[in-house]
């Protein structure tokens, strides 16, 4: 399986790493993939900032690039504010380019969780459960 992950330009500096280690481990959105099945990464962008201006075009390098699906990096979600645009963005992608787009890569941090929990952004973040996965393993990417 051949993806793309698109993150938040806040974090444009990311070196990718809590991403790139969920996928060798099949973690937070990576748990969807057989353990068995090779996960390539193809491309690798940020939105480019709000309003998310690469979301129109980063896709389509990644999919010529082999790209099966496009993951929008948790720190879209567990950024705060939470990006206000993920769901108009799974949803132009998607149907523009015809590839599933996964909302998550790594588990949410521990840290994130204790702090959202508290704040309006906290229904945001819960509705992606595939990203809270145990206690410990939150603890294990903060």
């Amino acid at each position: 399986m051949k993806i793309g992950i698109i993150i938040c330009d806040r974090y444009r500096t990311c070196g990718a790493g809590k991403c790139l280690r969920a996928m060798r481990e099949r973690a937070g959105a990576f748990s969807r993939y057989p353990a068995d099945e090779p996960l390539e990464l193809v491309g690798f962008s940020t939105c480019d900032g709000c309003p998310g201006g690469n979301v129109e075009h980063v896709p389509e390098e990644m999919i010529r690039n082999g790209a099966e699906a496009i993951h929008l990096a948790t720190g879209m979600v567990v950024g705060y504010p939470p990006c206000p645009y993920l769901d108009d963005f799974r949803a132009f992608v998607e149907r523009r380019y015809g590839v599933p787009v996964v909302v998550g890569t790594h588990p949410a941090p521990e840290k994130y969780c204790l702090v959202h929990r508290d704040l309006a952004s906290w229904p945001a973040v819960a509705r992606h459960e595939h990203l809270l996965a145990t206690e410990e393993v939150r603890r294990a990417y903060d």
